[in-house]
């Protein structure tokens, strides 16, 4: 089992947002959604997360309900394109900033907490940079660190609401194949919100798309390749025509 999210329905005011969403997420598993803007995807990421209240329906994991715990209890990370660290800590710091208040509750003990932050550095490869602050780090390291912060937790699911969309092409690659490497590490259970049909296809194990507050997630890669709203024939006819 994994993460099931049943009839969620949001409204803000008179407009329906999210119109009665259904899917289920195997754990190990990312499911790779694209949409135009303001279909409603960051509504339903935030709906799952807890950062908003849906008006219907529920959220489980592993058949526990979480849409009625509090955001913090529910063991899920958002992560937008805004890597949100703190500027007075160093990256191995942002990176086990979770893990201290852990240990400041007696959850994780000191050398447990020193290991797992030496561990996630290495996994992202950032052991040369630990001791920098944000201001001297990249867009991609920043990112990184985001990732090691949210992934050192050990969470759940990882909501993505499009992580690389401010990064330039190189690095925003860069980031997606290591994306998929710390996916299967960790064997990640991820919704990944992008606009871009290339990072779909490489960050997704599964796919859909939402149109109007509604999500279709297709049977297989065939069938999300078929259907005209992914974009993959016209990517796939570029490249082909292009001379």
């Amino acid at each position: 089992m994994g993460l099931t999210v049943d009839s969620i329905h949001k409204r803000y005011g008179a407009q329906e947002i999210l119109k009665g969403i259904h899917l289920s997420l195997n754990k190990g598993e990312t499911l790779s959604v694209l949409g135009a803007s303001g279909c409603g995807k960051t509504t339903l990421l935030k709906c799952i997360a807890g950062l908003e209240q849906p008006d219907q329906g529920s959220v489980a994991f592993d058949g526990a309900p979480l849409h009625t715990l509090a955001t913090e209890e529910r063991n899920i990370v958002y992560l937008s394109q805004e890597p949100s660290l703190f500027d007075h800590l160093n990256a191995a710091e942002n990176i086990g900033f979770g893990l201290a208040l852990k240990r400041r509750r007696s959850e994780v003990n000191a050398s447990e907490r020193t290991q797992r932050v030496n561990e996630m550095l290495e996994a992202l490869d950032l052991a040369d940079h630990r001791s920098k602050r944000p201001p001297a780090l990249s867009g991609g390291q920043k990112q990184r660190v985001a990732f090691g912060r949210a992934l050192i937790l050990r969470p759940k699911v990882v909501l993505l609401d499009e992580p690389f969309g401010s990064l330039d092409a190189g690095t925003r690659e860069e980031m997606q194949q290591l994306y998929k490497r710390l996916a299967a590490d960790y064997h990640i259970t991820a919704l990944f919100i992008t606009h871009d049909v290339k990072e779909a296809l490489l960050t997704g194990d599964r796919f859909g798309y939402m149109q109007d507050g509604k999500l279709d997630v297709f049977t297989d890669l065939e069938a999300f390749r078929k259907d005209p709203r992914s974009g993959v024939g016209r990517e796939a006819a570029f490249w082909t025509n292009l001379k």
